[in-house]
């Protein structure tokens, strides 16, 4: 797998990563309530629910996918159509305004509660599903290794941000991000989904 794909696959999934959902918003009232170690700790329960979902695709999923064109297309359209949908929410989020409330409360046991949110959190099950095996190269050698190669990208990317956070939070402890901030974030997120959609539509393997 060459250095491309796995930046241009980095590319359409740190945008995902760094958009607010389940996992980040739980990460985040976490570190603020109950500080960094909280909030490591339910980072450390995000990346292993993602575990899982890597494990089924390398078992599973991926060696499907490589062995048939058809299966390939359909999964590569659905993953293009569910990133301009996505899109299409951050830039209309952007348009309105209003504050990003995070919740705040500290919960027992953020390890166990961290591994069932990311496990059944519908945009990390998309990211493995749909969009992954878009940068599998069906020619290029074992599709398992492959999955897992990308899958720890994508785990490596969630570790950055969700650690940065809450070291961040961990030492600020605000309850809101401000609506001009918060525009910026989701325009912008939203922006760089959809040039990764286009890539994606455009680039055939």
């Amino acid at each position: 797998m060459n250095t491309h794909t796995l930046l241009l696959f980095s590319a359409t999934v740190l945008p995902l990563v760094c958009t607010p959902g389940p996992d980040i918003l739980f990460i985040a009232s976490q570190a603020m309530s109950g500080g960094t170690r909280a909030g490591l700790r339910a980072t450390t329960g995000v990346l292993c629910g993602y575990g899982v979902h890597s494990l089924l695709v390398a078992l599973g999923l991926a060696a499907v996918v490589a062995a048939s064109p058809v299966l390939f297309e359909v999964i590569r359209w659905v993953g293009i159509t569910y990133l301009v949908y996505l899109a299409s929410k951050m830039i209309r989020a952007a348009l309105r305004s209003g504050d990003l409330v995070v919740p705040r409360g500290q919960v027992a046991n953020q390890l166990y509660k961290g591994f069932l949110t990311s496990l059944l959190n519908p945009k990390g099950m998309m990211v493995y599903v749909a969009i992954l095996p878009q940068f599998m190269d069906r020619h290029g050698g074992n599709a398992t290794l492959q999955a897992v190669v990308l899958s720890a990208v994508f785990m490596f990317w969630c570790a950055v941000v969700y650690a940065s956070l809450c070291l961040a939070l961990g030492r600020v402890g605000r309850r809101r991000l401000s609506d001009t901030r918060r525009r910026v974030i989701d325009g912008s997120a939203g922006g760089m989904v959809l040039i990764a959609a286009g890539f994606m539509a455009l680039v055939r393997q």
